[in-house]
């Protein structure tokens, strides 16, 4: 296992190894745990401290944020007893802040002190995130497991986290050695993140740390401590905090954004109904194949990290479908004269993985095209190319699928009715979610949403080892052939097919890759139309319409990319449970910033 996770010094921790072996902090001056019996204190102070596993019985989605990640100790001991004592169908939800993150290999030497658990440690390990600002999503799906890893300041997570938690681990270095973790100001943070009858649990009896908390709606006990600590402390916030009734969901458009809909439902128990008016895949999600790719900005810090953090996200999905990954990396060319100066300042950004993005010379570049180009590039290595048909159908399976044309949506008491051209119900729902691309615009006018049809061309023969690349065109691995193009006609909403088209992306292929030509011409050609759906600000829209119906479209060519952290948003809360998308981000996302007019 190769350690790319490692922190660059801005965030290192400084780790070393104290003479008995356990891990301590440079920065800090701290221990991360006792390696005599770190995994008993945090039985006793975390786990015991909540009065877990007794609170959660009862619950089908309970949410536990912690202050201080750092080796995991905490989270992986609080996982191994939901292991022992998980409520039928339950749901974990963990939101735990770090900001100076061990390495993959780091924490493993510190978590190899603890065989009890090792099985729970293993399966953190193996997705064990990156050291890439932001918010980071660990799958435990066999253990009804979510775990939202931010790596930033606390001030900034806390800010940015959309849950509500109903158990606190406060476990930063000592209010001594850092003070910033314990302030007043975190303290009233930590009670705005908290749901009503919250358990907060912590080894600390500093005075203003009681304070803080008192002041805030807490009350708070002193304990007995664990071991050689003499006191600990347990606060609990007053009220019920009731579970909400399963809604009725209606998801509208069977292509990437309304599977990645359903797949982010299904994750928190719920079965969505799917409409859709011709088949799966039936839009601009049914080509061969796909790329998977962010969205490169060399300036706006949030059009950067949204990507990343979708590409993330899109990678562990989709690596999970057996198959549905056709090709790993993709190659992205200077095509405009500003691209190199751009693509130098885009290879330094702290967003991506260690040498995920590196900087090409056009020597470099050519070597792993396998043919001359005259300019270099970006090889994005955690981009990819992926097979729609691989996905589409997993993500949609075992839901109830209603094939029929959407014309307009009504509320009612009763909820939201979906009708057909006649006025018949189609379907009826407490939440709607318009879902269909470019078939979102008729259902929401006042988005102003804009066509961009494009034809794409491909070949089909011998399968293809060419490494996928882009530049003002595209070239993509398929299962059997070569895919490239692709055209782009704004304001066209009906496109066919044409000679012409096949012409134009022929041209585009051949002036930066004629090797390809070469390649295309040799199979069987086939081609197909499609129409994108593009914002006026070239920024997806997620979110809240009005009560009960929602969108989650306006991806134009980054659907695949940005859906499935998109989705996880949307499905997140709808339901009420923790989001994997920084609030602030979300914002920039809603519906709200073209209009506050409803359907």
């Amino acid at each position: 296992m190769t350690d790319d996770t490692a922190a660059p010094p801005s965030l290192s921790p400084q780790l070393f190894w104290a003479d008995d072996g356990s891990p301590r902090s440079g920065r800090f001056g701290d221990v991360y745990f006792s390696k005599d019996d770190g995994l008993a204190e945090t039985r006793a102070v975390f786990l015991g401290g909540c009065d877990m596993p007794a609170v959660w019985q009862g619950r089908k989605d309970f949410t536990v944020a912690e202050l201080g990640f750092g080796t995991g100790l905490n989270i992986i001991a609080l996982i191994d007893l939901w292991r022992q004592h998980r409520p039928e169908d339950g749901r974990l939800h963990v939101f735990s802040v770090e900001g100076y993150p061990l390495s993959r290999e780091e924490a493993a030497r510190a978590l190899a002190a603890w065989p009890d658990v090792a099985d729970t440690a293993h399966a953190i390990l193996e997705q064990w995130p990156t050291n890439r600002p932001g918010f980071h999503r660990i799958d435990l799906g066999n253990w009804g497991v979510t775990i939202d890893l931010a790596i930033g300041e606390v001030e900034w997570a806390l800010e940015a986290w959309q849950g509500r938690a109903d158990a606190w681990f406060l476990d930063g270095f000592s209010p001594a050695l850092n003070p910033g973790m314990w302030s007043d100001d975190i303290m009233a943070r930590v009670a705005a993140r908290s749901a009503p009858a919250c358990h907060l649990a912590t080894f600390t009896v500093a005075g203003a740390v009681r304070r803080a908390l008192s002041a805030n709606g807490f009350t708070v006990e002193k304990k007995p401590g664990h071991g050689r600590k003499r006191e600990r402390l347990e606060a609990r916030l007053a009220g019920t905090r009731p579970e909400a009734p399963a809604p009725r969901i209606a998801i509208i458009g069977a292509g990437i954004a309304g599977a990645s809909l359903a797949r982010a439902f299904k994750a928190l128990g719920h079965s969505p109904t799917v409409v859709e008016a011709e088949h799966v895949g039936a839009g601009a999600s049914g080509f061969p194949a796909s790329l998977v790719t962010p969205r490169l900005d060399a300036g706006d810090a949030f059009i950067g990290g949204l990507y990343a953090q979708c590409l993330e996200r899109a990678g562990q999905l989709y690596g999970a479908i057996d198959g549905a990954i056709l090709s790993h990396g993709v190659i992205q060319l200077e095509h405009m004269a500003r691209d190199a100066a751009r693509f130098d300042k885009i290879a330094e950004q702290l967003l991506w993985p260690d040498i995920s993005m590196a900087r090409l010379s056009a020597t470099e570049a050519s070597a792993l095209l396998g043919e001359p180009v005259s300019k270099g590039g970006l090889e994005m290595k955690t981009a990819f190319a992926l097979s729609p048909a691989s996905v589409l159908p997993v993500w949609l399976a075992d839901l109830p699928l209603i094939t029929a044309t959407v014309a307009s949506l009504k509320h009612t008491e009763s909820g939201w009715q979906v009708l057909a051209a006649d006025g018949t119900q189609i379907t009826e729902a407490d939440h709607v979610v318009l879902a269909a691309g470019w078939g979102n615009a008729d259902l929401a006018p006042h988005l102003n949403l804009a066509p961009v049809a494009g034809q794409a061309d491909w070949s089909e023969g011998e399968g293809s080892d060419a490494h996928a690349a882009a530049w003002g065109g595209y070239s993509v691995p398929t299962r059997n052939g070569l895919l490239y193009g692709a055209t782009h006609d704004r304001g066209v909403t009906e496109p066919v097919p044409s000679d012409a088209a096949t012409t134009r992306n022929r041209d585009t292929l051949h002036a930066t890759l004629p090797e390809r030509l070469k390649q295309v011409e040799q199979g069987t050609a086939q081609r197909r139309v499609a129409v994108r759906a593009t914002t006026p600000d070239r920024l997806p829209v997620c979110g809240m319409l009005q009560d009960g119906l929602h969108i989650l479209g306006g991806m134009g060519s980054r659907g695949f990319s940005a859906s499935p952290l998109l989705a996880e948003n949307l499905a997140a809360t709808l339901c009420g449970t923790p989001s994997p998308l920084p609030a602030d981000w979300a914002a920039r996302l809603s519906p709200e910033r073209f209009t506050t007019r409803s359907v």
